[in-house]
């Protein structure tokens, strides 16, 4: 994370609970844990819903994460400076009720990547949320070097156009020559070099200043380049 752009609350590590073995709830889980399944690319490939966090934690042990920047902090002192946590409020009778809401991004940087959304009512349970929500939405992303002006065969871009749409926000990415870097938006910059992406050409439509729409709108159009078969 970048320490210019993350206050302390931001900073602090996320405090894991005591490690327990782990009980499989589900058939998969289970299959995991026997050894019978040692790919994860067994279980996205017959596009099998993963609901145990421990299965991506087992299958893809060296996994990064971090946190988006979807939040604006408000008044007089540091106003405006952008924050993880977007923080919302409703009236009741007993007096406000604060939620704060955080995106969370894991991935390899070698062709796995997820991104998720949670909500609690302190912070550190948002952050564990949307950690636990990435694991679960990882996807592989189909890399490839698609650019006419390279033509080198490497996977540092995406092989083709693709596109994805998420409310009024609609993220367009393209191959791009090796060497020029992502030309993007920080956010979805964040997402494509967990995935493994090092250029990319980009185009952006709609209400993009709604970061959570702009983010899950990018990591539809990496979904959509598995969804195309070649």
């Amino acid at each position: 994370m970048e320490e210019s752009e993350r206050g302390e609350e931001e900073k602090l590590e996320i405090v894991k609970p005591p490690e327990k073995e782990w009980i499989p709830k589900t058939e998969i889980g289970r299959l995991v844990k026997e050894g019978k399944i040692r790919n994860i690319d067994e279980i996205l490939a017959r596009g099998i819903r993963i609901k145990e966090v421990e299965i991506v934690d087992t299958l893809l042990p060296n996994l990064e994460y971090d946190f988006l920047l979807i939040g604006q902090a408000k008044g007089k002192f540091g106003g405006g400076r952008r924050k993880i946590f977007r923080v919302t409020q409703r009236k009741t009778a007993e007096g406000s009720v604060s939620k704060f809401t955080c995106a969370a991004v894991v991935g390899n940087r070698d062709g796995y990547v997820g991104v998720g959304l949670g909500s609690g009512r302190e912070s550190v349970i948002a952050r564990e949320k949307a950690l636990r929500n990435a694991k679960l939405n990882i996807i592989k992303v189909k890399r490839g070097c698609g650019s006419w002006e390279c033509g080198c065969g490497r996977e540092h871009s995406i092989p083709f156009k693709t596109e994805g749409k998420v409310g009024s926000v609609r993220v367009i990415l393209k191959p791009a020559p090796r060497g020029l870097g992502l030309c993007i938006g920080e956010e979805c910059k964040r997402i494509l070099e967990l995935a493994g992406i090092k250029d990319v050409w980009s185009q952006t439509f709609g209400e993009t200043r709604t970061r959570i729409n702009l983010i899950f709108a990018c990591f539809e159009a990496l979904k959509n380049l598995s969804r195309i078969k070649t």
